[in-house]
C-alpha cells in the first residue's frame, strides 16, 4: 500500500518524531523546521500587516515561537501572547521561547484584535479534554475576530484523531501540518474547520513509517491501482465476472446498480426481477433479465456458480424474504453486496446477518442505516472508529458512506483492520439513486476479481470521480456514464 496517502494518528505521529529524534536528528531541528513552514506559509498568502502568535504550553507553542522569529527577521511586525506562564515551558518548546528575544504579552481576547493576521499555535493535535477558561475565550475571539488564521498542525479544539471539536475549535483559513496528514484533518467537521491544509517536510525520513505500520489512508488510486482489473487482449466478457442483482417490484433501483456494475467493467449482469419489474424496463439492453418471483427462483438464480457476485438490496423491500434471500446469497461464500434495504431488513437483529457472514462481503450503510445495525457502537465515536468497529462486528467491509466515507476492513490477527477515508465527493452526490450505483461499483469490481477491501475503495473513489466529472445537475443516471473518464485515465497509466 501506498505510503503517500498515508494518515497517521496521533500516537503514530508522536511516534515518528520519537524515532527520527533516536535516529540522531535533534528535536529543536524539527522544531525549527515546522516553524520555519509555518512562516513560510504566512508570508506566502499573507506578506503584509502585523502577525500575531498565539503560543500555547507545549511544542506547538514552541513551533510558534519559532514562526515568530523567523517572520520578525523578514521583517514582519510580530506580537507573541503566550497561554500560560513562559518560565513554565519545557523542552524543545522552553528552548524556542528564550530564542525569541521580543516581549512576549498574556494571551487574552482582547490581544487576539492586535494582529491582521494570527497564528494558531495554542494546542496540538492530541488535545483530550475540552477547552475551558481563558483557552475557550480565546479560541471564541479568535473566529469572532474576522482575522485570517494560519494554524499550526491542526486548530486549536481538534483531535487529531477523528476532527472532532473538542468543545470548540478555531475556524483556520489554512493549517500547516508536518510530514503526513491526520484523520482529523479530512473527517467532518474537522476538515471544515482547517481550511486548505499544507503538509510540510520538516526532515523525519519516510523509513519511519515501515517501523510504525500504520493502518490507515487517503482514499487515492495509489492505495488500490496495482489490484485495479487490467484488461487483456485476449480476454472474453466470461472472464470479467457475472454479477446477479437481486431486484424488487420497482425496476429503477436494481436498474441503476446493474448499469454500474457493467460500467465498471464486469462482463455480464443479470437483474433477477418479479414479472412486474420486468415489464417495467429501464437501463441499458446490455442488461439480462431472469423470472425471479421468490425464494425457489432465487436459490435456483444463485446456484450458478458462474454468477461470482451477488448484489441484494436496491428496491428490494426490508421484508423477512430479503432477509432469507441476503442468507441464502452469503451462504454461497461468493462475493456479496449488502446495501438499502437489505440492510434496513436486518435492523431488528443484526446478528443474524453478521453471523451468516462467512466470505467476501461489503456493506454500504449510510448513517441512518449504520445506527440500526450497529446500536452498541458508543455515538461519541469518531467515524474512522466507528466504522472499524462495524467491520471488526460484522466481519465484512463496511463503506460508512457520507461527504467524509470511511471505508473499514476487518481486523487482521491483532492488527486493527485497514481504514481510508475519501474525501472526493461532491456534494452534487445527495440526490436519489446514487447509493445503488456504488453498490453497483462495488459489485463490478468484486466480479473481475479485484479484492473485497480494494475494490469498495476504488468503487468510493470512482464513485466520487464520476460525480465531479458530470457536475452540477447530476442525477444518478449520469455515474455509471461519466465514469468512464476515469477509467480511461487509470487504464492508460
Amino acid at each position: 500500500m501506498s505510503y503517500n496517502a498515508v494518515l497517521l494518528s496521533v500516537s503514530e505521529m508522536a511516534e515518528a518524531d520519537r524515532r527520527t529524534i533516536a535516529g540522531g536528528v535533534p528535536g529543536l531541528d524539527l522544531m525549527e523546521a515546522a516553524g520555519a513552514a509555518v512562516a513560510r506559509i504566512v508570508q506566502r498568502y499573507h506578506p503584509r500587516g502585523s502577525v500575531l502568535v498565539l503560543c500555547g504550553p507545549g511544542n506547538n507553542g514552541g513551533d510558534g515561537f519559532v514562526a515568530a522569529r523567523l517572520l520578525a527577521n523578514a521583517g514582519r511586525q510580530v506580537t507573541v501572547a503566550l497561554l500560560g506562564v513562559r518560565d513554565a515551558l519545557k523542552g524543545d518548546a522552553a528552548v524556542m521561547a528564550r530564542r525569541w528575544s521580543g516581549l512576549v504579552v498574556n494571551a487574552t481576547p482582547v490581544q487576539v484584535m492586535q494582529g491582521d493576521v494570527i497564528v494558531d499555535a495554542l494546542f496540538g493535535a492530541g488535545l483530550s479534554k475540552p477547552l475551558a477558561g481563558m483557552a475557550r475565550s480565546l479560541v471564541e475571539a479568535i473566529n469572532e475576530s474576522g482575522r485570517p488564521v494560519v494554524a499550526v498542525d491542526l486548530p486549536s479544539g481538534l483531535h487529531g484523531d477523528d476532527g472532532q471539536p473538542r468543545g470548540t475549535a478555531v475556524k483556520a483559513e489554512r493549517t500547516v501540518t508536518f510530514f503526513r496528514l491526520k484523520p482529523g484533518h479530512l473527517l467532518l467537521p474537522g476538515r471544515q474547520f482547517c481550511g486548505e491544509v499544507h503538509v510540510a517536510d520538516i526532515g523525519i525520513p519516510d523509513t519511519v513509517l515501515t517501523s510504525i505500520q500504520p493502518r490507515q489512508w487517503q482514499n487515492d488510486p495509489s492505495v488500490w491501482r496495482h489490484l485495479f482489473p487490467r484488461l487483456r487482449s485476449d480476454g472474453h466478457k466470461y472472464a470479467r465476472g457475472h454479477v446477479l442483482v437481486r431486484g424488487g417490484a420497482l425496476a429503477g433501483a436494481a436498474c441503476l446498480a446493474g448499469h454500474a456494475a457493467l460500467r465498471i467493467g464486469a462482463g455480464l449482469v443479470t437483474l433477477a426481477q418479479p414479472e412486474a419489474a420486468m415489464a417495467q424496463g429501464g437501463g441499458p439492453d446490455a442488461l439480462m433479465r431472469l423470472r425471479c418471483e421468490g425464494m425457489p427462483d432465487w436459490r435456483a438464480a444463485i446456484a450458478d456458480p458462474r454468477r461470482n457476485v451477488l448484489l441484494l438490496g436496491p428496491g428490494n423491500g426490508a421484508s423477512e424474504a430479503t432477509r432469507i434471500a441476503v442468507c441464502a446469497a452469503l451462504a454461497t461464500r461468493r462475493g456479496v453486496v449488502i446495501d438499502a434495504d437489505a440492510l434496513t431488513a436486518f435492523s431488528g437483529n443484526p446478528k443474524r446477518l453478521f453471523d451468516a457472514i462467512d466470505g467476501p462481503a461489503i456493506l454500504t450503510p449510510h448513517e441512518g442505516e449504520y445506527a440500526r445495525l450497529f446500536p452498541d457502537v458508543p455515538k461519541d465515536l469518531g467515524k474512522l472508529e466507528r466504522a472499524r468497529q462495524a467491520a471488526r462486528q460484522s466481519g465484512a467491509v463496511v463503506i460508512l458512506k457520507g461527504a467524509d466515507t470511511v471505508i473499514a476492513a476487518p481486523p487482521e490477527g491483532k492488527r486493527p483492520g485497514r481504514a481510508v477515508i475519501n474525501i472526493n465527493a461532491p456534494p452534487d452526490l445527495a440526490t436519489a439513486g446514487t447509493g445503488d450505483v456504488l453498490a453497483g461499483f462495488c459489485a463490478g469490481l468484486l466480479a473481475q476479481g479485484m479484492p473485497t477491501f480494494e475494490a469498495a475503495c476504488a468503487a468510493v473513489w470512482l464513485h466520487g470521480a464520476a460525480a465531479r466529472e458530470a457536475g452540477p445537475g447530476l442525477i444518478a443516471d449520469d455515474l455509471p456514464l461519466s465514469v468512464r473518464s476515469s477509467l480511461r485515465t487509470l487504464r492508460g497509466a
